[in-house]
Parts: C-alpha cells; structure tokens; sequence
C-alpha cells in the first residue's frame, strides 16, 4: 500500500530514478516518470530496453523521488515489479503519465508497456 505522503509526490510531475539490478549484479539506475496506479507504482518502458529486461530476469527494485518544491523531503522505496501491461490498457496508463509530464499522450512512434511496482518499503523526509 502506498502511503499518503508518498502517493501526494508521485501523483506531481517529479522525475523519479530507479535502480535495477544488471545481469552481474551490479546497478543500473535511470530517470524515470512515475505515477500511483491503485496501490502499485506505474512506470513505463520499451519491452526491449535494459530496464525491461533486468526487471524480467529480477524485478526487485529502488525507487528515489526528490519533489522540486521541496529537496527535503526525499522519497524512498524499495519493491518489485509485479505485473506488466501492455496493448490498449498499457497504452491508456501511458497516456495519463505523459500528459503529466509533458501535456499530451505519448507518441505512438516505440512500442511501449507499464509494469507495476508493488511497494514493500518507503520513507518520505530526511533521516
């Protein structure tokens, strides 16, 4: 379950970064929009991107969000991808995190799908 506070600042345009685990274990981490989808986290990708497969062969991962108006209050969380969805459904959630971010759906030029990070950690604020 996604907690209040953290849910507020992924529900804002903040760019997230996350970190995901390469086939020799070492990080791999990349900017990344972000937007609460019921209780999960939704992030969008290329099917055949690094992130993408790394999240296929092992779909733990860290997530930092640091909101503009305020740097102090980072966000952390530590899940796993739980579930991807691609085709119609993938493509509305994909609209609705784009046009956060940049005012319009996301073009049609890549494919494109939504996995959905379920939280097992998170912390908002300082120490």
């Amino acid at each position: 379950m996604i907690n209040a506070d953290v849910r507020r600042i992924l529900e804002t345009a903040v760019v997230g970064h996350l970190a995901t685990l390469l086939p020799d274990g070492a990080p791999h981490s990349i900017p990344i929009w972000v937007d609460p989808e019921g209780d999960h986290i939704a992030i969008m990708t290329g099917p055949d991107s690094r992130k993408a497969r790394n999240l296929r062969r092992d779909p733990r991962v860290a997530l930092s969000l640091t909101p503009v108006d305020n740097p102090f209050e980072p966000v952390i969380i530590r899940g796993r991808v739980e579930k991807w969805i691609d085709g119609d459904a993938g493509w509305a959630i994909i609209d609705r995190i784009a046009t956060k971010y940049i005012g319009q759906p996301y073009p049609r030029e890549q494919a494109r799908e939504v996995a959905l990070i379920a939280v097992e950690r998170q912390s908002v604020g300082m120490g």
